[in-house]
């Protein structure tokens, strides 16, 4: 109640971006404050006991995750895991800082629940976020969230040397990582999506595996690719054989859409203009390319679930659908803090309410 009041009088009002940082703020100093984690944790986290999940190799406290965008620099996953996260993708980070594209860059479509950005990988680079996750662990030490890295490419890089781009922003982030993220999806820097092609992405996800297991020898960093919705379904199925071929630890489906599909205010769109479709429009066809690729792999990869995903049925069914873990982002923005406890709550009710636990 005090969120959406405060997103009715306020936080609506500012540009999007700004009310992100406002918000944002809000959480960071609540947690900053002695006792201030454990009060979060107190009143917002999960429910009650159950639902821990072993994906990746990790212990997950329970399957809803924040995806990547929302705490690009590393600057509070523990913050955001206090909210009843059960685990943290930070970033995207790149090898290099960079300012992102111009303002604006993020627009709302609250009556679809969705938004719309070409944010371009603003960040302070992955030597920074690596550093500020290396404080976290040693300040936390076993009580550190799960925190995943996403990693992009760096928009100046010339392709001739994007691989190379990656590898660095793979060592840099390798030791304070729990699980890294290659970012080949992304609509807002130009040509990185024709990374998503297979003869591009092998010997890319190849360079990154080597360069993480050089850095984190006998301990491997569990590696996943995050996918476009807006592939074919035969290019779906390749990256599945291809992931599968690699032994790859898993695919994240998936990324933001290009599509308009939708949004129902045309002249709202217009204004918009390029960037990256987020929320609820795009529930469809994330289920659909999560559905394929469990389909096509099996049980050989675990599936992270994005897209779309707002209301505990959603999330039921993308677990149906052959996901192991789930990623919100546009649903926390409109939602607010307490929405990931009252997703946990809702789960595990619809879970009851049809008998037996999922296999």
């Amino acid at each position: 109640m005090i969120y959406r009041a405060l997103y009715t009088g306020v936080l609506r009002h500012l540009p999007p971006e700004a009310a992100h940082t406002a918000g944002f703020g809000l959480i960071r100093a609540t947690a900053g404050v002695p006792g201030g984690r454990a009060a979060m944790r107190a009143a917002l986290a999960r429910p009650g006991p159950g639902g821990r999940v072993r994906a990746l190799g990790l212990d997950f406290p329970g399957p809803l995750g924040l995806a990547a965008g929302f705490d690009k620099n590393a600057v509070a996953p523990a913050a955001l895991a206090a909210l009843g996260f059960d685990f943290v993708e930070v970033g995207t980070v790149t090898a290099r800082p960079q300012g992102g594209n111009p303002k604006p860059r993020m627009f709302r479509f609250p009556d679809e629940r969705a938004l719309v950005n070409r944010m371009g990988f603003n960040n302070d680079g992955a030597a920074a976020a690596a550093a500020r996750l290396r404080r976290l662990r040693a300040a936390l030490g076993p009580a550190a969230p799960i925190i995943g890295v996403n990693i992009g490419k760096t928009k100046a890089t010339p392709p001739p040397d994007a691989i190379a781009d990656y590898v660095t922003s793979a060592q840099l982030v390798a030791t304070v990582a729990d699980y890294v993220v290659v970012n080949v999806s992304s609509p807002n820097t130009p040509g990185l999506r024709g990374w998503q092609e297979t003869g591009k992405l092998l010997p890319l996800l190849r360079a990154v595996r080597t360069a993480l297991d050089a850095a984190r020898p006998g301990r491997p960093v569990p590696l996943l690719v995050k996918i476009a919705p807006d592939l074919a379904d035969e290019d779906v199925d390749a990256i599945a054989d291809l992931a599968l071929g690699l032994s790859l630890d898993g695919i994240i489906a998936t990324n933001t859409t290009t599509s308009r599909d939708g949004l129902r205010d045309r002249a709202a769109v217009d204004r918009a203009g390029a960037g990256g479709l987020s929320g609820a429009p795009l529930r469809r066809r994330a289920l659909e390319v999560l559905a394929r690729i469990r389909a096509r792999a099996g049980d050989h990869l675990t599936l992270v679930a994005a897209g779309g995903i707002a209301t505990p049925q959603d999330a039921l069914d993308r677990l149906d659908a052959g996901a192991t873990l789930l990623q919100a982002y546009t649903a926390f923005i409109y939602g607010g803090p307490a929405w990931p406890r009252a997703m946990h709550a809702g789960l595990r009710e619809l879970e009851r309410g049809r008998g037996p636990a999922r296999p």
